[in-house]
């Protein structure tokens, strides 16, 4: 017996190398099942039912590869069956957790050899301020706190290089759709996942001093934001809706515009509106649709007039600046129950200020007051919302309820709208066809050339070359073009006789002034803007000028 037990010797059916192997392997699952149990308690999301099904896969597997004749192959069958068990997890996990969160993401692999320190120091090039002058740090890393700072780091820094003042984020399903309001002009970006949308939504709630639980009701609040030494406002808005959480952030800047020229009216239009700061009675109407800068234009012709040899005051219902050396009076809701707009102003033509700015006068009461402060020796501006000239015109004497009256009160009207302007980095020229010239009726001699947004840019490899200077819109900045025209006798003498809006509009054409689709050809010609911002801008309007209802007016 030991003779045949000697013959027969060692037969190396197990190898001591690979049994180490095989214990490094097996053994070495179990820290991924303990992550599994208190990843799944952490998630609250079947934390028995997960780990049994990681665990089984590993055991299950661990015994056909001991079984398993051939080493190679049984190794292989063991990471496949262990791996499927837990892969079949993380798919799982990954679905109830951010993209941030998320593990075996070609995110994830990036992170783990990534510096966190700076990540954390490339944060700082922001600087969060909160509603109450608080500046917010940046947050330990992979908590919470620090999702939130980094969603909304990457969120402003890219707004404020594509020079958005206006976002609105509306919920659509599992995701956020994202506009972004560029030159005045809606610009659809990628969607944004709900759940990053949610720390973004939280962050910027703690910083404007909101309530971060309530999600229906509309809340409102401020809050600043230091990046490359530049100060930049920001205003929020939520509210609720039967989707989900709606956001609109806007970018406050401040008021650059101080003076009329800067408003971008032309040299006759400025020598007309100067005689205004000469004007010891009489309205002006400053008019236009909405977002077509009529505020702007209120508060710089205000400002024009010197307010310490002046008392200057204004009534709003929304101001959307401060004018220094100017009383701003605010009609709030609480005002509503116990007087209305017209009386507030007729209080405060009481105080007996030389000038008054009324913002949003479309009542009658209003417009009744304000014409007769006009009459009575005040200066008064008035603004609303209307399409044109010619119907603001219309719109004044409805108003004010009788004709005379309404025409004695005013000494000029103005109304307006905003173009973007061409990209001088990437614009192309063109040769217009002779078709649209004869349809806008331009001599053909004096626009041989027009202007059109510029093409994307490819390299050799096919790559896009996007303007950096206006990042592919084709525009960068925006203008303002103006009907405006300034009352004399002679004028006014004729609107009164005038037995329709078309009668008004031959009087106003006699004294030379432009409508505003003259002004905008101009500023195509000129090469400052396109053919298809001025027709986007203007189709707008409700009805053209020379279609105006006639009885609006009479």
């Amino acid at each position: 017996m030991p003779e045949l037990l000697a013959a027969i010797g060692y037969g190396g059916y197990i190898s001591p190398i690979k049994f180490v192997i095989f214990l490094i392997l097996f053994f070495g699952w179990l820290p991924v099942i303990k992550w599994v149990y208190r990843d799944a308690e952490i998630l609250e999301t079947r934390q028995t039912y997960w780990t049994s099904i990681v665990f089984g896969a590993w055991a299950a597997a661990g015994l056909i590869w001991l079984l398993f004749p051939v080493f190679i192959i049984g190794l292989a069958i063991y990471l496949i069956a262990a791996g499927a068990g837990t892969i079949s997890y993380v798919m799982h996990r990954n679905t109830l957790v951010p993209d941030f969160q998320r593990v075996l993401t070609i995110g994830h692999f990036k992170g783990l050899f990534s510096n966190e320190d700076k990540k954390v120091e490339t944060l700082k090039s922001f600087v969060f301020i909160t509603t109450n002058n608080n500046e917010v740090p940046v947050p330990e890393p992979k908590t919470p706190d620090f999702f939130g700072y980094k969603a909304a780091y990457d969120f402003f820094k890219d707004a404020i290089y594509r020079r958005a003042y206006d976002v609105i984020c509306t919920p659509a399903g599992e995701n956020y759709s994202v506009a972004y309001y560029i030159d005045g002009a809606a610009i659809r970006q990628p969607d944004m996942p709900k759940d990053k949308m949610d720390y973004l939504l939280r962050f910027v709630k703690h910083l404007a001093n909101l309530d971060v639980e309530e999600k229906r009701k509309p809340q409102k609040g401020k809050f600043t934001i230091f990046h490359t030494n530049k100060r930049l406002d920001w205003e929020i808005n939520t509210a609720g809706s039967n989707v989900g959480e709606q956001l609109r952030m806007k970018w406050l800047t401040q008021q650059n515009i101080n003076k009329p020229a800067d408003l971008g009216l032309t040299a006759h239009q400025l020598e007309a509106v100067s005689t205004l700061y000469t004007s010891k009675k009489g309205a002006f109407i400053i008019s236009g649709p909405r977002k077509s800068g009529v505020t702007t234009t209120f508060y710089t012709l205000l400002k024009t007039h010197d307010a310490f040899l002046n008392s200057i005051t204004t009534l709003e219902k929304q101001p959307s600046g401060k004018l220094q050396n100017i009383v701003q009076n605010i009609y709030a809701l609480s005002d509503s129950g116990v007087t209305t707009y017209g009386k507030k102003l007729q209080s405060l033509i009481r105080t007996d200020p030389d000038i008054i700015g009324v913002a949003d006068c479309e009542d009658a009461e209003t417009a009744q007051v304000a014409a007769a402060a006009a009459l009575s020796g005040k200066l008064v501006y008035a603004a609303f919302e209307e399409e044109n000239v010619l119907r603001a015109i219309a719109k004044w004497i409805k108003l004010v309820g009788d004709k005379n009256k309404a025409i004695d009160s005013l000494v000029g009207l103005s109304n307006q709208r905003i173009l973007r302007i061409l990209c001088d980095k990437c614009k192309q020229a063109y040769e217009p066809n002779k078709d649209l010239l004869h349809k806008f009726n331009i001599p053909a001699e004096k626009a041989k050339v027009f202007y059109k947004t510029g093409k994307v840019i490819y390299d050799k490899r096919g790559k896009a070359s996007p303007c950096e200077n206006c990042q592919q819109t084709g525009y960068f900045g925006r203008m303002c073009i103006f009907e405006c025209i300034i009352f004399n006798e002679p004028l006014r003498k004729a609107i009164k006789d005038a037995k329709s809006i078309a009668d008004i509009g031959n009087e106003l054409r006699r004294a030379k002034m432009l409508y505003l689709q003259e002004q905008a050809l101009l500023k195509v010609i000129a090469g400052t803007t396109s053919i298809n911002e001025m027709v986007r801008v203007l189709s707008k309007s409700k009805e053209h000028i020379r279609t105006a209802d006639d009885s609006a007016a009479m």
